[in-house]
């Protein structure tokens, strides 16, 4: 029998505890009390012994998760913003948590996979898509900046492949999920109640290779030559420039696309993606992206998308500034201040338990990141693996597939 709140059902069954987001009429869209419980519950399991694979999966037949409730935050962000920011922060822990989980964590990533639904399932040690998923990070198009750790990811997928995804907001599905560093093995979708069957009672690598099908071909690997090229421009004007220049359709429906979104959620996505290059953690990106975040509600531009794609849905913002040039660096340096309730913290207390762990005084500390203390790191994170050094140009050319595998994350 299903336990939890209303929105997140819990069950255990076998050796497996399922975490099932269930808000199906909006596409199980996160809310803060689904955050808290998505915590709480991963604390049980963390500590049952009957549990050795957790599962994230999402109730409906559209998706796992469609982000976070953005409705909520168009409301919160006209008031004081305070709500967003007390959301994000518990958000963005749960995130950490989720990467450095010390159980499989298994995200079956079927159907529409946006935003937050990144945050909770591509953290995760084991990453299932299908032939339906649509995953995306689409927060330009409403004066908003990747989060969730989603600049984490992107920053680290070959080339400038994140840098257009992360611009542009386009969906990719499963081979490109995989290309990117968002996926790890593609299921079919008709294989999914099996593979939840094996996962009851087989170890998670185990369960999952029973099911692995090879997705069909798909778009970004062809289009490597034109994003590279085009994207490790130093600004966003730049950026589309090159694009329309290219000669190539696909380049100049991604300059058009560009021109849509908001200018100044451009520019600071960009400032962010690059200054993640010289991050070494996803806690410290969290960070980062804490403070862009927090600097958003304080713009007309968050609150004017959503309206224009979720309240009024008459998909034609009026963004302030309109273009690109509009935007100066005053505007995007101010992005990273810190916000007014203080920063985020997760690094320093990232560091503090590291801290307590050399010194043999961890098992009565308190949990500062959603992780129980003396819990080592989940086996896909080590640290300092794939970072560039600071002194990167951070316009040079990314790593290739060839070179570096784009799972690699620190």
């Amino acid at each position: 029998m299903p336990t939890g709140t209303a929105d997140v059902l819990l069950r255990t069954e076998g050796r497996a505890g399922f975490l099932t987001l269930n808000r199906p009429r909006a596409i199980n869209a996160l809310t803060h009390g689904m955050v808290l419980a998505l915590d709480a519950a991963l604390t049980d399991f963390e500590h049952d012994p009957a549990v050795a694979t957790v599962v994230i999966e999402g109730a409906g037949e559209r998706g796992l998760c469609a982000g976070g409730d953005i409705r909520a935050i168009h409301d919160d962000a006209r008031a004081d913003g305070s709500a967003s920011a007390a959301f994000w922060r518990d958000e963005y822990r749960l995130n950490a948590r989720i990467a450095r989980y010390p159980k499989p964590y298994v995200a079956l990533m079927d159907g529409i996979v946006m935003g937050g639904g990144v945050g909770v399932s591509a953290h995760g040690s084991v990453r299932v898509v299908t032939e339906r998923s649509r995953v995306a990070m689409p927060e330009t198009g409403i004066g908003f900046v990747p989060d969730v750790g989603g600049t984490y990811l992107l920053g680290r997928a070959p080339g400038e492949l994140g840098t257009h995804l992360a611009l542009t907001g386009g969906h990719i599905g499963a081979a490109d999920a995989i290309l990117t560093g968002l996926a790890d093995h593609v299921v079919p979708s008709a294989e999914l109640p099996a593979l939840v069957r094996d996962l009851t009672r087989l170890p998670a690598e185990e369960a999952v290779a029973r099911h692995t099908a090879t997705p069909p071909p798909g778009v970004l690997a062809e289009q490597r030559e034109w994003i590279d090229a085009c994207y490790r421009a130093e600004t966003v004007e730049a950026v589309v420039e090159r694009l329309f220049e290219t000669g190539v359709p696909a380049a100049k429906e991604a300059a058009a696309t560009l021109l849509a979104k908001s200018p100044t959620a451009l520019k600071a996505t960009l400032a962010t993606l690059r200054r993640v290059r010289a991050l070494a953690t996803l806690e410290e990106v969290l960070d980062l992206e804490f403070r862009v975040s927090c600097a958003a509600l304080t713009t007309p531009d968050l609150v004017e998308g959503i309206r224009a794609q979720v309240v009024d849905k008459d998909r034609n913002p009026r963004w302030s500034p309109a273009t690109l040039p509009e935007v100066t660096d005053e505007a995007v340096a101010r992005c990273f201040a810190v916000p007014a309730g203080g920063d985020l913290g997760l690094a320093a207390a990232r560091q503090d338990e590291a801290n307590r762990r050399t010194t043999g005084h961890d098992e009565s500390a308190p949990q500062t990141t959603g992780q129980a203390a003396g819990d080592g790191p989940a086996p896909r994170l080590t640290e300092d693996r794939s970072a560039p050094r600071p002194t990167e140009d951070p316009s040079a050319p990314r790593h290739t597939a060839e070179d570096r595998d784009p799972r690699d994350r620190t």
